[in-house]
């Protein structure tokens, strides 16, 4: 039965009051998003995934022989030991194994792109370096950051973002987080890598609501300590670029659910 505007307004869960507080929580990106569905809609308000860079492109993926990240001689083994692999690039999404962390759906390989270690609260980590690693680091850092367990936030602050101010506000915040979403939900819809290299990545995801609105995010990852790490904004923000999309244009279709 078709709802009129009013009514429809009334029982979206991006325009309730509890969830407009939940946005000051900077590690939760559903909380986030409802920024951008507060704002008209229109062409104006929906952008189109940038193209990615030709280091993402499905014809660069050529062996690289050494085992170092980069010219500085960082070390690509896993902090759990995770298989190294010759992928440079990602032409077409992976065939993913999913799960659920909280409600939000998150590629799991456990043997080969990770997460390699789940903690017994449900903390996440380890991830290849490679860019279906770095792929699943980044919805990781999403699910993690989007949970109702403040202790998974925290942890996730901590463990899972690059040292500095950003990381310190990401923690600071997340101690005072009381909750996150309520029973509303984001799930990946698709991704596009702007650029990656061994030591960084620069990756767009694609988000639908449950209302069935887009959004996109961009995430910057360093390969750090064996791992994978989102580069926070200084705010504590571990993604930045945050849109309404029209359409999934220019993104690799990519979802668990």
């Amino acid at each position: 039965m078709s709802q009129s505007p009013d009514s429809t307004t009334e029982t979206n869960p991006f325009t309730q009051p509890g969830f407009i507080i939940s946005a000051a929580l900077v590690v939760a990106l559903i909380a986030a998003v409802v920024v951008i569905f507060l704002l008209p809609k229109g062409e104006d308000s929906a952008q189109s995934a940038p193209p990615p860079t030709s280091s993402s492109s499905s014809d660069s993926g050529t062996p690289r022989p050494s085992n170092s990240a980069d010219d500085n001689n960082v070390s690509r083994e896993s902090i759990c030991g995770l298989p190294l692999t010759d992928e440079l690039a990602l032409g077409t999404a992976p065939t993913s194994n999913w799960e659920l962390v909280n409600r939000m759906a998150a590629p799991t390989d456990p043997g080969t792109f990770g997460p390699g270690i789940t903690e017994q609260n449900g903390f996440r980590s380890c991830f290849a370096n490679s860019p279906t690693g770095a792929l699943y680091a980044a919805m990781n850092v999403i699910a993690l950051g989007a949970s109702d367990s403040p202790e998974l936030m925290v942890e996730m602050s901590d463990q899972l973002l690059v040292p500095g101010v950003g990381r310190d506000a990401a923690v600071a915040a997340s101690r005072t987080a009381v909750g996150t979403s309520g029973n509303s939900t984001l799930q990946v819809r698709g991704f596009v890598f702007r650029s990656y290299t061994p030591s960084e990545a620069e990756v767009d995801l694609a988000f639908e609501t449950d209302e069935g609105g887009l959004a996109r995010i961009s995430m910057s990852l360093r390969w750090q300590e064996g791992d994978w790490k989102a580069k926070p904004a200084d705010d504590g923000t571990p993604w930045s670029g945050l849109s309404q999309i029209a359409d999934l244009s220019g993104f690799l279709p990519w979802s668990g659910v």
